[in-house]
């Protein structure tokens, strides 16, 4: 199959569903066109009825899933501030939190207010979930995929609360759904958009005991239809814009970015410090990474010229990251073999998107690996280096 790419963003076809029209142009285009034709104010009204219904003098009115990231922290003040809604706040902890990550969570929750409810697996699980992650899904974050969507949905019905509030809508990226045609939110929704597997295949894959594994179930389909639970997305009736939350945040919170690797920009999961790796998987399964993900969205939106483009994607999605030697380490998994699981589960266009200089660091066996002599914690020792790493892009 030969490689396309989309005439307008860019984007190639080895993105995951993605399909060209008859001029070429890709369904995440398609979708920013639709989205500035939205009547965003008749959207806003509706999303305030739904909070009205949901309304509750006896219980919280909605549980909203926080990560400290800035979608969920505008998500929160969302609920505090524009519709006077009384949120519980629910953390599935990766136990990846980055330093940034976890005030910016902590500081969100003391300055709105809000009650929390947290849980994070213990750090042997997180290991062996990571090292099982990549034969499962091509990427090491089946746990945070799979805990974020269960964990939420389990608390919001052993707690009796009817509303769950989330926030950027899937079909902010062109991805299985349309702000016309949304895919309906139920018990099943994560693994359709981004958990791929359930429980049962990463137990499968060995190493983890079924009673590690309660609150990375959801529940099943009649648990959840007899238990009146209604999630949304704020997205689907809030124009969503990163780059302005991200303003505002900082400047009306103090919320932080961060140095983040495999791209350009300070503020997409900078909570997490193991997203270099992630996004670098997808680098190797899919010929693209983080960084072409960000010049897709700013050359669709004009902001940056086609050279530009080229130039950052280039640079940023090629790029081992730092974290990739805590992922070695913490998972027994040497790099000759994540690079030979990933490329095996390489689409068959994405190929083409090799060139030499790839394919030798791919085979470079010499490659000096990274090991924390200091007396800081794994953790902190590879957050710090990444602090320390000199950003390419000024601006």
């Amino acid at each position: 199959m030969k490689l396309m790419k989309c005439t307008r963003c860019n984007m190639p076809t080895s993105y995951e569903g993605l399909s060209l029209d008859a001029l070429g142009v890709c369904e995440i285009c398609r979708a920013s066109e639709e989205k500035m034709k939205i009547d965003w104010k008749k959207k806003r009204g509706q999303l305030e009825k739904i909070f009205d219904k949901y309304r509750s003098k006896t219980n919280y009115d909605c549980i909203v899933p926080v990560s400290g990231g800035k979608d969920s922290a505008y998500q929160m003040h969302m609920l505090k501030k524009e519709f006077n809604m009384n949120p519980l706040a629910v953390t599935f902890s990766h136990n990846l939190f980055s330093q940034e990550g976890r005030e910016n969570l902590h500081m969100m929750l003391e300055q709105l207010d809000i009650d929390h409810i947290e849980y994070t697996p213990k750090r042997s699980l997180v290991d062996r979930m990571m090292k099982n992650s990549l034969s499962l899904i091509g990427d090491s974050c089946w746990h945070c995929h799979a805990g974020v969507g269960a964990f939420p949905l389990q608390m919001a019905i052993k707690l009796n609360i009817k509303l769950l509030v989330w926030g950027e809508s899937v079909a902010e990226w062109g991805k299985c759904a349309t702000y016309s045609n949304p895919i309906d939110y139920d018990e099943d929704y994560f693994r359709k958009v981004s958990t791929k597997q359930g429980p049962e295949k990463m137990i499968a894959a060995g190493g983890i005991e079924e009673n590690e594994m309660m609150f990375f179930y959801p529940p099943d389909a009649e648990e959840f239809g007899s238990s009146g639970l209604h999630g949304i997305f704020m997205g689907d009736y809030l124009f969503w814009d990163g780059e302005y939350f991200t303003e505002f945040l900082t400047k009306h919170y103090g919320w932080k970015e961060r140095q983040l690797e495999g791209t350009y920009k300070r503020y997409k999961s900078a909570e997490c410090i193991m997203t270099g790796v992630h996004d670098y998987s997808k680098y190797v399964k899919r010929g693209y990474g983080r960084g072409t993900d960000f010049a897709t969205q700013d050359l669709r939106n004009g902001i940056i010229s086609i050279d530009e483009f080229h130039e950052l994607s280039s640079h940023y999605d090629s790029e081992e990251p730092i974290m990739m030697d805590y992922y070695t380490k913490k998972t027994g998994i040497e790099k000759k073999e994540f690079y030979n699981i990933l490329i095996k589960q390489r689409e068959t266009a994405a190929k083409e998107l090799f060139d030499s200089k790839q394919r030798m660091i791919f085979s470079d066996p010499n490659k000096k690996r990274i090991v924390n002599d200091s007396t800081l914690s794994d953790e902190k020792y590879f957050e710090k280096l990444i602090k320390e790493k000199d950003n390419y892009f000024k601006g």
